[in-house]
């Protein structure tokens, strides 16, 4: 089916809010577009509730919001494309710079994690060709003194050569400060004058009489992130001291002169101490007990990727690569990886299902040739309990194994059978080994320990397919009740509220998760019966941007009624001002009857609605 059109929507809601020079800014929800005007008197209401595909406008916390409903993201991407200088905040609602949220562990992983991730699909592929070179020259396919090979090895080394000039980019943009500026700050320590001052690490050069001990930074990780994250302060202070009038020349020139000399003299000395460290450290333990190295990797790799705190182990591999030529941490995780591609195998041999059957399939298929391995995660091993179990024994096994011959990988690539030059070297069958055996033993131990395909019995299963449960614990409320009026209107569709007692959001249905919204306050499914429900925690909560919130499930997952789909903290909530009212909407009912159960307290899984009717 092709994808419907949103211009003329777009087109009218930004020219009936008053026009591109109206907008401060503009951000979504996961139903309303919301406007930051610079003069909300100019925008036409009106007008814009009569605009096709416009379902109402409400005003508050000091925005202009206009509801789209399930389409909204497609809105919000045309508006952006048609109207490229509006500003967009992403989910950031506040005027005030954005606070991190969780723990310090937390912030640093998510922190690492936004550095790494634009970097990461120029690594794999550069990571390929290095590791191709490496098997045609040493099967002497290729001259590597020839120019082909010269002009294939400088695609392969560019990533890793200016990995400092890359990270230097990702850095600023994750600290909010000038990308091109941090760029000419980094740069400067790979400037080729600077470079030739060193004739082996450690020589010693004089600064306006300052000592300086010279060390080579190409292919280096933390001492770019370190020196630019430093920068984000020192240019937070510039800014309030140099007038706009001449900020554009000196700001970059103070920067750079502060800078670079602190970056040659300090910083960048002390992140190449701490990478060469690390990699020491790791080197260390994996001769001292490699085999205790993978089995922890190996079967603990899937729970960091589950909580989200793998990426702070990237930077280490990858500096791993760049000063020792190896890393001998990627082997150990692609035993958590082949383990999850063992899980749908012992799944589809198992299952008496076609759907789950299907499923398994479907999801081995980007785990085997890209190690993509979510959808198996969540949606087989965590569902299911006991292949989690099975997967994690087999990766363990399969990464003690491979821990114990200190396992090389030779490149930066995700763990796949399409990526297997990148292991290339004397250990080479080792890996291959390793991964079969942790496929083959993870499929097996599934089939052996089996699984509960409808998982537990519980009340659940006393419902039938039309009847919609209670997605919260607490008081059911009438719609109109509510304190929102796109809520209480029925503008996005039928259903109930509740006043929750418990901070637990349960699925009131068997069916797909179409719309799993990261900042956690909202979600929308599909049911068996393919009627669309959405999920609204709070009213106005999508203001805080994921904070109190923990989203379990992914768009496209498959969840069985009761199951648990999003924690929020009930109290801190409502110590921040929020109503915390949930929302339970039918916006799609196939043109059934809406029937609903009398007003109670409820638990989660006990019925409150009914559709009835056509296509019931």
């Amino acid at each position: 089916m092709a994808k419907k059109n949103y211009d003329s929507l777009a087109k009218e809601v930004v020219k009936k809010v008053g026009g591109v020079e109206n907008i401060n800014s503009l951000f979504h929800c996961v139903t309303r577009l919301r406007f930051k005007l610079k003069d909300s008197s100019k925008a036409d209401r009106e007008a814009i509730k009569d605009i096709q595909g416009v379902l109402s406008v409400v005003e508050g916390n000091g925005q202009f919001q206009v509801v789209i409903g399930n389409h909204v993201t497609d809105v919000f991407d045309t508006v952006l494309k048609l109207f490229p200088e509006i500003k967009s905040e992403a989910m950031n609602t506040n005027d005030v710079e954005e606070k991190p949220s969780g723990n310090i562990l937390t912030r640093m992983f998510n922190t690492m994690s936004s550095i790494f991730n634009p970097i990461i699909i120029a690594l794999a592929g550069a990571g390929m060709i290095k590791a191709l070179l490496v098997i045609l020259t040493t099967y002497g396919f290729m001259d590597n003194t020839g120019s082909t090979y010269k002009i294939l090895s400088a695609a392969g080394n560019s990533v890793f050569y200016f990995l400092p000039l890359f990270l230097a980019f990702s850095t600023a943009k994750t600290f909010k400060v000038n990308q091109f500026i941090a760029a000419a700050i980094v740069g400067a320590l790979m400037e080729p004058n600077f470079a030739g001052l060193m004739k082996a690490t450690g020589d010693v050069v004089d600064f306006f009489g300052i000592p300086v001990v010279l060390m080579g930074y190409s292919g280096t990780v933390i001492p770019a992130i370190l020196t630019i994250w430093v920068y984000s302060y020192v240019e937070k202070f510039l800014k309030k001291f140099i007038p706009k009038s001449i900020e554009i020349f000196t700001l970059s020139a103070v920067a750079l002169l502060v800078m670079v000399p602190l970056a040659v003299m300090v910083i960048g000395p002390i992140g190449v101490t701490l990478g060469n460290g690390m990699g020491d450290l790791i080197n260390f333990l994996s001769d001292k007990s490699g085999l205790i190295a993978g089995l922890v990797v190996g079967a603990g790799w899937t729970f960091l990727v589950m909580m989200g705190i793998h990426w702070g182990v990237v930077p280490i591999m990858i500096n791993n690569i760049a000063n020792q030529g190896y890393d001998v941490i990627r082997p150990m995780i692609a035993a958590a990886t082949f383990a999850s591609a063992g899980v749908a195998l012992g799944v589809l041999f198992r299952s008496k299902k076609k759907e789950t059957k299907a499923f398994a399939v479907s999801t081995m298929i980007p785990a085997l040739l890209g190690g993509i391995t979510e959808p198996i995660v969540y949606g087989l091993s965590v569902k299911y309990k006991k292949p989690l179990i099975a997967q994690t024994i087999a990766g363990g096994i399969a990464g003690a194994f491979m821990g114990m011959f200190q396992t090389k990988a030779i490149v930066y690539v995700f763990p796949a059978l399409t990526t297997l030059p990148a292991f290339f070297g004397d250990t080479f069958v080792i890996y291959l080994i390793g991964i079969a055996m942790a496929f083959g033993l993870s499929a097996i131990l599934t089939y052996i320990l089996g699984f509960e395909e409808r998982g537990a019995k519980s009340k659940k299963s006393t419902l039938k397919p039309s009847e919609i449960a209670a997605c919260v614990k607490g008081e059911m409320i009438p719609l109109e009740d509510v304190k929102d009026p796109v809520f209480a209107n029925k503008t996005m569709g039928d259903g109930i509220a509740f006043i929750p007692e418990k901070g637990e959001v349960t699925s009131p249905v068997d069916g797909i998760i179409e719309v799993a919204f990261p900042t956690g306050h909202a979600i929308g499914l599909k049911s068996d019966n393919n009627d669309e429900i959405l999920i609204h925690v709070g009213i106005n909560t999508v203001e805080l941007n994921g904070e109190c919130f923990k989203l379990l499930v992914k768009q496209g997952e498959r969840v069985t009624r009761g199951q648990k789909l999003i924690e929020f903290d009930l109290n801190k909530i409502k110590e921040k001002g929020y109503d915390t009212t949930t929302m339970l909407l039918i916006t799609e009912s196939n043109n059934k009857t809406l029937k609903k159960e009398n007003y109670r307290n409820v638990e989660n899984e006990d019925k409150v609605l009914e559709l009835v009717g056509e296509g019931a």
